[in-house]
């Protein structure tokens, strides 16, 4: 099954407030930016929020669950998807802690991906 693109834009609603905020469609879903990091998946019309110390402690007890099944458990979120600030407040948080993406290799010419 994959998300509602409505529902993508709900949340992009929500934590508009977070900052430079955007989704791209990847695999069917969609994963959630802040600036040039990774900070969400939507994945089944949910929404997964990447584990920080930083989140943990703000959100007090998460519920963890995989987005997909080869990855690691992130927290999900459904009772606060409503409160756009407290939303806003988790992706700001989990921006901070992300380290920034690596730098995309250069494919030097006359070789094959």
């Amino acid at each position: 099954m994959t998300s509602d693109p409505g529902f993508v834009e709900y949340v992009r609603d929500q934590i508009g407030a977070a900052g430079d905020v955007s989704s791209r469609k990847m695999f069917g879903e969609f994963a959630i930016y802040s600036g040039d990091k990774v900070v969400a998946l939507v994945t089944n019309d949910q929404l997964f929020v990447r584990p920080t110390d930083g989140g943990r402690a703000f959100i007090g007890s998460p519920v963890e669950a995989r987005p997909y099944p080869s990855t690691r458990a992130h927290f999900l979120i459904e009772d606060r998807l409503d409160d756009g600030e407290w939303m806003s407040e988790l992706i700001r948080i989990t921006a901070l802690e992300l380290p920034p993406p690596k730098p995309k290799r250069s494919q030097r010419p006359g070789t094959a991906k």
